[in-house]
Order: C-alpha cells, then sequence, then structure tokens
C-alpha cells in the first residue's frame, strides 16, 4: 500500500512541475505575441517609432533583409523610415502563422508569416525573430525577414 501512495504521489507532483512549467511557457508565448501585436498596431496607425517598441534598443540589434544586414536600432529605424515613407507605402501590416519556442527563460525564437495589404500590391514573406527577456518585457534582438 506504502508503495501504490508513494508512486501516486511521484505521479501527482510530476504532473503538477509539468502543468507549471507548460503555464509559464504560454504564459511567455502570450506576452511575446502581445509585443508582436502592438508591434502591427503601431504600424498600422502609421507610427514608425511605436512599432520598433518592440525591438531592442541597442547598438546589437541585428536585421537581416535579403543581402542586407542592418546593425543597431537606429540605422533599423531609419531603415524603416527611408523604405516607408508613406502611409501607402506601410500599408496593412499582419503577422500570422507564428511558431514561438521557449529555448529558455529568457530567450525565445518566432517563426511566422508577414503580409502588408497595400493599394497597389501585397507583399509579403516569412520571419525568423529571437527574442530575449529583459526586465521591461521581451524585445526582438534579431530579425531575419525575407
Amino acid at each position: 500500500m506504502m508503495k501504490i501512495l508513494l508512486i501516486v504521489l511521484t505521479l501527482t507532483l510530476t504532473a503538477t512541475a509539468a502543468l507549471a512549467a507548460q503555464t509559464s511557457s504560454e504564459k511567455e508565448k502570450t506576452a511575446i505575441r502581445s509585443v508582436m501585436s502592438a508591434q502591427s498596431a503601431a504600424w498600422n496607425a502609421g507610427d514608425i517609432e511605436g512599432f520598433m517598441k518592440g525591438y531592442w534598443n541597442s547598438p546589437e540589434l541585428t536585421f537581416v533583409s535579403g543581402v542586407n544586414v542592418t546593425k543597431g536600432w537606429q540605422p533599423t529605424l531609419d531603415r524603416y523610415k527611408k523604405s516607408y515613407d508613406s502611409r501607402a507605402k506601410m500599408g496593412i501590416l499582419t503577422f500570422s502563422d507564428l511558431e514561438i519556442t521557449i529555448l529558455s527563460k529568457n530567450a525565445a525564437v518566432v517563426l511566422g508569416t508577414w503580409k502588408l495589404q497595400r493599394e497597389t500590391d501585397a507583399p509579403g514573406g516569412k520571419f525568423t525573430l529571437i527574442f530575449r527577456k529583459f526586465k521591461d518585457g521581451w524585445r526582438v534582438i534579431h530579425d531575419h525577414t525575407s
């Protein structure tokens, strides 16, 4: 009887620990989705600076698009402002097909699809984002967009 009680107790503790880990992981995924949702809302309001709040404000930020590599938060902001200098060029941004993988308590990777709906076209592609959790929340530290 004692052996069965010990097995039941062990299984209960294991299940509780697994549920707590899953709940923590889902909480982090929700926080990352929230950052991305705020980014698309800012973009769709024509607020590139607001969109950039989702990125790590550091000279070490890396943004890759095509054959171009941009290092640093300010150069990335400048690149966005030059490439999307009007609301017509910005269009309406949507993110979809998000696959969020929590790598550790402070790191995650997101694979997804982006699309701009504009009056004359609808460009889109794939992205891989590396997020790091800072004191003020999750931020993109590396963005590879195609």
